[in-house]
């Protein structure tokens, strides 16, 4: 079983010093070759002038391009505790207990622009790059989308895919019977259900949490649907190939 989370675009400040970015201590080493085209595009993009507009940053995140001009030699932390932002409050990392953890680093992985996909305890840097950045000579699709979707193909068993659609044309996830997109709606007092976007992240992230602390391995969507309805969680079938969360 994996579980595909969507990054955030705000990442926490800090980390350890001593450990700068070495791509031999990321998951996923297959991608090791588009991920050293984007760092060096990146990086090449936050010394010009125009770097922020080509990262669609305000001008008040000035300081999210020196972040850029820093991802070799800045501190890292784990790429779970370095995401920040709605999802990742759901999801509560700091909190969760050791075992947890574990079941975190065998089954969880973070779709990311700049390296493609995290395991969660990778060390990494804060950086900023979206899924719509304009990278010199370096469109973000067609770097990572065979060589994601190669990664993914190659995984067993049940894939839930939490990502963004943004995030998931950057490597979409092997069309077969396991696989699975998740929807997360929000139901009123009325019975209409709507796509919210704090709702829908504060969903994913309370869900994954609570996929983590059970610790299951799910086989296959039924038992996932199984699990949901014994814990309380309105997991649901929904389109093919799609199950539907209503928070």
């Amino acid at each position: 079983m994996l579980v595909i989370l969507p990054p955030s675009e705000t990442k926490r400040d800090g980390g350890d010093p001593g450990r700068p970015l070495s791509l031999e201590a990321l998951s996923f080493r297959g991608l090791t070759a588009p991920r050293m085209r984007a760092l060096e595009a990146l990086q090449h993009l936050s010394r010009n002038p125009g770097a922020a507009a080509a990262l669609k940053l305000g001008p008040t995140q000035a300081r999210e391009v020196e972040r850029n001009k820093q991802l070799d030699t800045g501190p890292t932390m784990p790429a779970l505790d370095r995401f920040d932002g709605v999802l990742y409050e759901g999801l509560d990392a700091s909190t969760l207990p050791s075992g947890a953890r574990a079941f975190a680093h065998d089954h969880l992985a973070v779709s990311s622009a700049l390296f493609g996909l995290l395991g969660p305890d990778d060390p990494i840097p804060a950086y900023r790059l979206s899924p719509d950045s304009r990278l010199p000579r370096t469109p973000l699709k067609p770097l990572w989308s065979a060589a994601v979707s190669a990664v993914l193909a190659a995984r067993e068993g049940l894939i839930l895919d939490l990502r963004s659609e943004a995030y998931a044309a950057l490597g979409p996830a092997p069309r077969r019977q396991e696989t699975w997109y998740l929807r997360v709606v929000s139901e009123g007092d009325d019975g209409r259900r709507r796509t919210l976007s704090h709702f829908n992240k504060k969903g994913k992230g309370e869900f994954t949490r609570a996929l983590l602390l059970a610790g299951i391995t799910h086989p296959d969507a039924a038992s996932l649907l199984t699990w949901a309805a014994t814990a309380g969680i309105r997991l649901e079938p929904g389109a093919p190939g799609e199950l539907t969360l209503v928070v």
